[in-house]
């Protein structure tokens, strides 16, 4: 549910998102042109995303993409990289855990059907090329 500024035409203020509304795959709830950003995450057992890290963008500051995975219902095993590209810990996150990943690289394993997971991201987003470079 948006809440809809009453000055600014059509602005979105805040949004509320409740856990019976998820839907199937990933569905950004935030416009990719804010500087907050959150997903849904609603995968099929087995799913796993490529290993990566978020690289630095540069312009009149500096700043680098920072995520955070809330499991909201499942569990989901974790990869944690260094910055190098080599593993450094696996964990699995159960409901009501959270990751964050401020540097280095992640890769997550949905190990459960019906996972619900809230992921948080700096933003705005600008597409996956100036976003993140693949382990």
């Amino acid at each position: 549910m948006n809440i809809i500024s009453k000055v600014v035409h059509q602005k979105v203020l805040h949004t509320i998102h409740r856990k019976e509304d998820f839907q199937r795959g990933r569905v950004d709830l935030i416009d990719t042109s804010e500087f907050l950003q959150c997903a849904t995450l609603k995968p099929p057992k087995g799913t796993t995303f490529k290993a990566h890290k978020h690289v630095w963008k540069h312009g009149p500051e500096n700043v680098i993409v920072q995520e955070s995975w809330v499991v909201i219902r499942g569990t989901v095993k974790a990869f944690y990289y260094d910055e190098t590209g080599e593993l450094l810990h696996t964990d699995v996150l159960c409901a009501g855990d959270a990751s964050f990943t401020l540097y280095g690289g992640h890769n997550y394993e949905i190990m459960e059907d019906d996972t619900l997971v809230y992921e948080f991201k700096t933003g705005p987003y600008t597409g996956q090329e100036n976003d993140k470079e693949f382990i």
